[in-house]
């Protein structure tokens, strides 16, 4: 994917989380998805031109700049959103009261389900090498119950495939 909704190489975006890195690549899928709906609507507007032998006339033109222009405002407020949730958790996004977010001493709920199961399956993966000693200690964890919601049994299942 290449990333252009903004510029990845610029000083302010060196040191991004893997949140932040999600959201980027949220928002540039988005991006892709107006500019390719756009692209449809050219084709579209030039076929019926075609039908009615109207493909050279500067209607198809001034109906190409009019998506453009469209997609361009998506686009802008698609990136605008991007900048401030990215400043949000710049300020933010590592901690709150209780001190820097890590889980099971301090878990962050504003994370949806699969980041939070990504957070929950790294801190068992690192917690032992032994399998069978991770999938217990992960399986009376109570925490992990309410904190992942449905996606526990699928850790469940994953730390088990490994026993």
């Amino acid at each position: 994917m290449v990333i252009d909704i903004i510029d990845p190489n610029a000083p302010e975006y060196q040191n991004l989380t893997n949140l932040q890195l999600a959201m980027i690549r949220a928002a540039q899928t988005e991006k892709d998805q107006i500019l390719a709906s756009a692209e449809e609507e050219k084709e579209k507007v030039f076929l019926k031109l075609l039908k009615n032998n109207m493909a050279r006339s500067s209607v198809y033109r001034n109906r190409c700049d009019e998506i453009d222009v469209e997609a361009a405002g998506k686009v802008d407020v698609v990136r605008e959103d991007l900048l401030h949730r990215l400043a949000y958790e710049s300020l933010y996004g590592d901690e709150n009261e209780n001190g820097k977010y890590r889980y099971p001493e301090n878990p962050n709920y504003n994370l949806d389900y699969p980041q939070r199961f990504l957070v929950v399956r790294d801190y068992y993966m690192h917690v032992t090498a032994n399998a069978q000693a991770r999938l217990d200690a992960y399986s009376m964890d109570s925490l992990a119950r309410s904190y992942l919601g449905e996606f526990y049994q699928t850790l469940y299942d994953l730390l088990a495939s490994y026993c």
